[in-house]
């Protein structure tokens, strides 16, 4: 995957207004005041802040102004700072009377805050398995077989490795459990996905920090990296958390160009299409991992046939537009990327392009 221009700003004040903006397209304005408020903290003498704004390297690349809101958001869920129930709610107009709380709550809660900035937020999200989902049924339309091998790297919580357990109404086409206490019915724009039916006969995930659904502490963090605008996300972990309490999903803790290479080259079942998924993660992997991924894609890919597919979905943001985009490649006879899709960040809706 290519990168883009916006993703190499190295200007703090440049990356945190893009970010806050970004918010804004998403229709989170409490939180865009939130990180745009982080501007007021260049000449603080909070320790957050000299390290915000001393950040070595590329600040947006980094996710850096979305490490710190976490931390933020994380102060009113744990109770901590409920005056910013008024700024998420939309009830304070002045950007600068958010400025000032801003500077008070870093100050307050600097030693709190300072390891927010250690780590890539974690932004996992049940809505984006929508697309997921309909990539799925597309490859199960004469591309692939329609039973899958569901591998997902920077899989966090594993919420969307869990996607096989979630009910799904992608413009009038079905899919999943009807009983699933997961229900995924986004905005649907254009032409329904074909309605195949797929079968999953293996999920599993990896993620080089995982997070336990079922430890309270590290979801209610998950949960920090969540807009609070987000009320229906909200919802969805809290639903998604439920059934991994149930059966937790698989994660294992590696690299995701090592945890690639091994699953490529793992004997394959016959009849079964293995998949190497991830959404909004591409960004955070160095060059060197993206470049171990693509190479093990491509010399499994050509080692793929008709009885053994291999398929990569991949929904990851383009900067310019401010839009998530579903691209699928499988082997044999798909190796140039399709574009199938347009979404909303947080899955709202889906553009359907078909390929």
């Amino acid at each position: 995957m290519a990168d883009d221009g916006v993703m190499d700003l190295a200007s703090i004040p440049e990356a945190i207004e893009w970010q806050a903006q970004h918010a804004e397209k998403a229709s989170a304005p409490g939180t865009a005041q939130v990180i745009r408020g982080l501007l007021a903290l260049e000449n603080s003498r909070a320790a957050t802040a000299r390290r915000i704004f001393a950040w070595q390297g590329l600040s947006l690349r980094d996710a850096m102004p979305l490490r710190i809101a976490g931390g933020i958001h994380n102060l009113l869920l744990t109770g901590e700072e409920p005056r910013l129930e008024d700024i998420y709610a939309g009830r304070v107009a002045s950007q600068g009377d958010v400025d000032a709380l801003i500077c008070e709550i870093v100050k307050a809660h600097d030693a709190q805050l300072m390891p927010w900035l250690d780590g890539p937020p974690q932004t996992n999200e049940a809505g984006r398995s929508a697309s997921f989902a309909a990539a799925l049924l597309w490859l199960a339309d004469g591309r692939t077989t329609a039973q899958f091998e569901w591998l997902e790297i920077g899989a966090s919580a594993g919420i969307n490795t869990m996607m096989g357990r979630y009910r799904y109404n992608l413009g009038g086409v079905t899919t999943g459990p009807s009983s699933s206490r997961v229900q995924i019915a986004p905005e649907w724009r254009g032409s329904p996905p074909p309605a195949s039916a797929i079968g999953f006969v293996d999920a599993r995930g990896s993620d080089i920090a995982p997070v336990d659904l079922t430890d309270e502490r590290q979801a209610l963090r998950l949960k920090s990296y969540v807009w609070p605008e987000a009320t229906g996300r909200m919802a969805r972990i809290d639903a998604a958390i439920a059934l991994a309490q149930r059966m937790s999903p698989e994660i294992e803790r590696m690299d995701a160009g090592d945890w690639v290479i091994k699953e490529v080259t793992r004997k394959q079942e016959a009849g079964v299409t293995r998949v190497i998924a991830h959404s909004i993660m591409w960004q955070y992997l160095p060059e060197f991992t993206q470049e171990r991924i693509e190479t093990a894609m491509e010399e499994a890919g050509a080692a793929a046939t008709a009885e053994k597919p291999l398929a990569h979905i991949a929904l990851e943001t383009n900067r310019e537009t401010f839009q998530h985009e579903l691209k699928v490649r499988y082997w044999p006879g798909g190796e140039a990327p399709v574009h199938l899709a347009n979404a909303h960040p947080h899955g709202a809706w889906v553009e359907w392009l078909g390929g």
